[in-house]
C-alpha cells in the first residue's frame, strides 16, 4: 500500500477551536518528505482564480495526494474531530496557483459547502499579506481569531458556518491554495465545476483578474 502523504496522526492531534465557529489548524499536515514530488506534479494554474480538479493536467504525485485527501481514512477524521457525517456528500476539489491585488475580500462559503479545507503548497511565506484571517465578524480584518500563514503543507479546516467570516490582507503573487470542500450534494459539484469552468475561460482569454478569497 502507498503511504499517505497526509500526516493524519497530526491532523488527529491536532486542537480543535469550537467558538466562535469550529476551526483547526495544522502545520505540514503535507508531510515534508512529499512536498517537494506534489509540488514538481502541480498542475499549472497561471491566472488568478479557482480552477477545478477535472479541468487541470498534473502529474502522479500530485494525483495520489488529491486520492488521499478525499480518500475513506482521512474522511473518517474529519468526521471524528468536527462531529459531523459526511456519509453521502460528495467532496468538490480546486486549486489556485496566483493571487491577485483583488483577491481576500471578507466573506463566508456558500450554504452548500458544509466543510472548508484550505491546504497550503507555497515554500516559506515571507510576506506579510496574503495570509488568511478567521475573523469574528464581516467589517474587519484586524478582527483577528487566527491567521493560517500560507506555507509548507499548512492546513486549515473549518465548518461552513453562517458567522465563518474570513479573508486576507491582498497579495499579488504566486501563492498556491488547494480547497476542499465537502458539499450538500452532486448537483452542487456540477453547478460549482461549470461556473468555474466559464470564469477561468474568460479569464484566460482576456487576462484580466477577477476577485478571488481564499
Amino acid at each position: 500500500m502507498t503511504a499517505l502523504p497526509i500526516d493524519l496522526d497530526a491532523f488527529n492531534a491536532a486542537p480543535l477551536t469550537r467558538e466562535p465557529f469550529a476551526f483547526l489548524m495544522v502545520p505540514q499536515f503535507v508531510k515534508r518528505e512529499a512536498m517537494a514530488a506534489i509540488n514538481a506534479d502541480y498542475p499549472l494554474v497561471s491566472h488568478p482564480g479557482s480552477f477545478p480538479l477535472p479541468t487541470l493536467k498534473y502529474g502522479p504525485a500530485f494525483a495520489n495526494f488529491m486520492t488521499a485527501i478525499q480518500g475513506p481514512e482521512f474522511t473518517r477524521a474529519v468526521e471524528e474531530k468536527l462531529g459531523v457525517d459526511l456519509s453521502g456528500r460528495p467532496t468538490m476539489v480546486t486549486a489556485r496557483g496566483v493571487s491577485a491585488a483583488r483577491d481576500g475580500q471578507i466573506h463566508t462559503d456558500s450554504r452548500t459547502k458544509l466543510i472548508t479545507v484550505l491546504i497550503y503548497m507555497n515554500n516559506a511565506w515571507e510576506a506579510k499579506t496574503g495570509r488568511l484571517r478567521l475573523l469574528r465578524g464581516p467589517d474587519d480584518l484586524e478582527d483577528v481569531i487566527a491567521e493560517v500563514p500560507p506555507d509548507e503543507g499548512t492546513l486549515v479546516i473549518f465548518k461552513n458556518e453562517p458567522n465563518a467570516w474570513h479573508g486576507f490582507h491582498p497579495f499579488e503573487g504566486p501563492r498556491r491554495v488547494i480547497q476542499l470542500n465537502w458539499v450538500t450534494d452532486t448537483g452542487v459539484v456540477k453547478r460549482e465545476q461549470t461556473r468555474h469552468r466559464v470564469s477561468a475561460f474568460f479569464k484566460r482569454l482576456r487576462g484580466k483578474n477577477v476577485p478571488e478569497r481564499m
